[in-house]
């Protein structure tokens, strides 16, 4: 069945994912999490699609947060049971493939965690940001936390996470929260032109070098650079290796097989 509550957009080697639901800030209710947790395995295991981008649709929100008129009543337990199921934030950290935000307006709450575990942040000059869970008398809980702390420093994320306030794109960028703000008007180019370049790699090269970057947030040093080791070995096993080392001693443009 056609997602309700989620578009499903392919421009040739990179596919959107539009949280749909303008009218509400493209606040994330439990059915766009499981419909997003959906698409995200089936794009994973789709050769023809290269790289993901996360936005919201309309002109106004990126993702407002989760739809607060689910959490009345919602007990402890019942909380504890979804995120041992497995959250949407974990999903998009299983991706395989570049996985990239657009964000396009309000990022707050659970939709700044939405955007903070992309690989690359691309932000609308409108986009605003902040963690606002506090404000509702709750904490994070889609691993704000956690990686907020290893994005900005531990005080910026406290400031943040503990206020609830709400900072402009430009803030969002002198802290590290996102990686590129461009006018309004461009944001869709850009992130296009970043996709399209990161499409053009090999496929094999940028799973093994996105692996190898996202282990520096859970291990130590000496781990990390051991387990780059390996990957880089399983790099040099590929017949991508051989085409664009051949492809450069050669002068030209490599050809990709994505083995």
């Amino acid at each position: 069945m056609a997602p309700e509550q989620l578009r499903i957009d392919p421009r040739g080697p990179v596919t959107f994912l539009v949280l749909n639901r303008p009218e509400k800030l493209d606040a994330m209710t439990m059915t766009m999490k499981a419909e997003l947790v959906a698409a995200l395995r089936s794009l994973d295991a789709d050769s023809a699609v290269r790289v993901l981008v996360l936005t919201g649709a309309g002109d106004k929100a990126f993702a407002a947060g989760s739809d607060v008129s689910e959490f009345p009543g919602r007990t402890a337990a019942e909380q504890w049971k979804i995120g041992e199921r497995g959250t949407v934030y974990d999903a998009v950290e299983r991706v395989s493939k570049p996985v990239l935000a657009m964000v396009n307006g309000l990022c707050f709450g659970g939709g700044l965690e939405l955007a903070m575990v992309c690989d690359v942040r691309i932000a609308s000059e409108r986009a605003s940001f902040g963690q606002t869970e506090v404000n509702l008398g709750l904490i994070p809980g889609g691993g704000a936390s956690q990686r907020l702390p290893r994005l900005v420093g531990l005080g910026n994320a406290m400031r943040l996470t503990l206020t609830g306030d709400r900072v402009d794109a430009r803030e969002a960028l002198r802290m590290g929260l996102v990686d590129e703000v461009v006018p309004h008007a461009e944001l869709e180019r850009r992130t296009m032109d970043l996709g399209e370049r990161i499409a053009s790699k090999s496929a094999v090269a940028i799973r093994l070098a996105k692996a190898a970057v996202r282990a520096s947030a859970r291990l130590p040093l000496d781990q990390g650079i051991a387990y780059e080791k390996l990957l880089y070995a399983l790099a040099m096993a590929s017949s991508d290796k051989e085409e664009g080392v051949r492809a450069f001693l050669e002068k030209r443009d490599p050809s990709w097989d994505d083995r």
